[in-house]
């Protein structure tokens, strides 16, 4: 575990994004019909799975749905000032200096709640914005920012891809760059939430925040460190996107050329300089978890909390149900960051924890391939109450021999046990069965 110490008794300096700062972020913020201060609801279930007292910070129920239009709002509102607060009875000179300064419009690059962000603080402040979202972005993210009056561009595979495109735009179109992450506004912007939770939940231990490019771990460490030093701060990365780690090891931002997840709203590639600094200043300790983990705290907090979020959001549950943090005792708050999850990436992700459970089952049964050997190996798991999903032959195996053949079933099951059973009762019918790991 890292310990925070006092930079400035150390002679290293303080951090950018100061808790000053964050403050005055808040009174922008906090007036507007466009930021909601969102909810810490406790949760029983999980709490008796980490043997802790759990609450939750339910920032998936932003307007947005994630936490990305604070920081938005907060750096946006400020460029649309530039143009702002000129008297009327003011000289020509000076109506030409404010309109020298007016932003000709934004642009921004994102994997979908940043877009989102950008797009409605945009609107808000009659500003133009545009969008550029990797090709591989969930449809209903590009759909929302379209309907938050953004203009979409859809470029490249990746976040890094879209970054460089829309570097491009802000030179040919004079526009101004709105950064997700390296950006002191956007840092402070997003450590309202931490003002936010901290005197919502004053006696919390520990707080568990996703790690993308860092905007958000680095405004909610330093609103809650310069706040109460003893609070805990645990960033979380997916382990196929993970940079942190890396980073603090070698003591400079190390990047991945290829983040892999399902949490495609941490999938960065890399932190900046300047969250880099706030991390290693603020946040004690860095986990990682793996897809698999996201996907069950996916199904947990919808099953038991009743809560949807995307994979991003979901990280910092992934983290309790992991066995590299230990919170037993403690009271802590995760912040579930977004709810931005498209319905295609939801089926995939809950088809992935059902068979994780036990409850969606992959069989290949070996059969004389002659008429009603379906039907008597149908009529064993309906006798067990298994549901049949699907189910096909397969004839052009190698180790298959003359008039045999393979059924590939995918059945649903109430859990391992049942799952046990019904294999045990199709070897007792007189059938080879073999559990695949994954479908064919």
């Amino acid at each position: 575990m890292r310990t925070f110490k006092n930079r400035e008794v150390q002679g290293l300096g303080m951090p950018s994004v100061s808790l000053p700062d964050i403050e005055a972020a808040r009174d922008r913020v906090r007036d507007t019909h466009i930021v909601e201060e969102t909810p810490i609801e406790y949760s029983r279930s999980l709490s008796e799975r980490a043997d802790a007292d759990v609450h939750l910070k339910m920032e998936h129920l932003q307007r947005t749905g994630s936490f990305k239009t604070r920081g938005a709002y907060n750096k946006i509102s400020q460029l649309a000032e530039r143009g702002d607060g000129v008297d009327e009875d003011a000289n020509d000179d000076a109506d030409d200096d404010a309109d020298s300064d007016a932003v000709a419009g934004v642009v921004a690059a994102s994997a979908g709640n940043h877009a989102q962000g950008v797009a409605l603080a945009a609107t808000t402040n009659d500003i133009e914005s545009t969008v550029v979202m990797p090709e591989t972005a969930p449809q209903a993210k590009v759909d929302a920012t379209r309907s938050y009056g953004a203009t979409v561009e859809l470029v490249g595979q990746t976040f890094q891809e879209a970054v460089a495109h829309a570097r491009e735009l802000e030179v040919e179109r004079d526009l101004e760059f709105v950064h997700a992450y390296d950006d002191p506004a956007i840092v402070a912007g997003q450590g309202t939430v931490g003002l936010e939770l901290y005197e919502q939940f004053p006696d919390v231990d520990t707080v568990l925040v996703p790690i993308g490019g860092g905007g958000l771990i680095s405004g909610v460490a330093t609103a809650i460190k310069e706040r109460d030093p003893g609070v805990r701060i645990v960033g979380v990365q997916a382990e196929r996107a993970a940079t942190v780690p890396d980073s603090l090891q070698k003591g400079e931002p190390v990047g991945n050329e290829d983040p892999q997840t399902i949490a495609d709203g941490i999938a960065t590639g890399g932190i900046c300089d300047l969250t880099f600094e706030h991390i290693e200043a603020y946040v004690d300790d860095v986990v990682t978890v793996s897809d698999d983990r996201i996907a069950q705290a996916i199904l947990l907090l919808l099953e038991r909390a009743k809560q949807l979020v995307e994979g991003a959001g979901a990280a910092s549950t992934a983290a309790l149900l992991s066995d590299d943090l230990d919170v037993s005792g403690e009271t802590v708050v995760p912040l579930l960051c977004g709810g931005n999850i498209d319905v295609s990436a939801l089926q995939e992700v809950l088809t992935h924890a059902q068979a994780a459970r036990h409850q969606l089952l992959h069989l290949r049964v070996r059969i004389q391939d002659r008429p009603g050997k379906m039907a008597e190996v149908s009529r064993v798991l309906a006798d067990k109450g298994a549901n049949i999903r699907s189910v096909r032959h397969e004839r052009a195996v190698d180790d298959l021999g003359v008039g045999e053949a393979y059924l590939m079933f995918r059945v649903e099951a109430a859990g391992r046990e049942h799952a046990d059973q019904l294999l045990s009762d199709i070897r007792d019918a007189g059938y080879d069965v073999e559990r695949l790991a994954h479908p064919e």
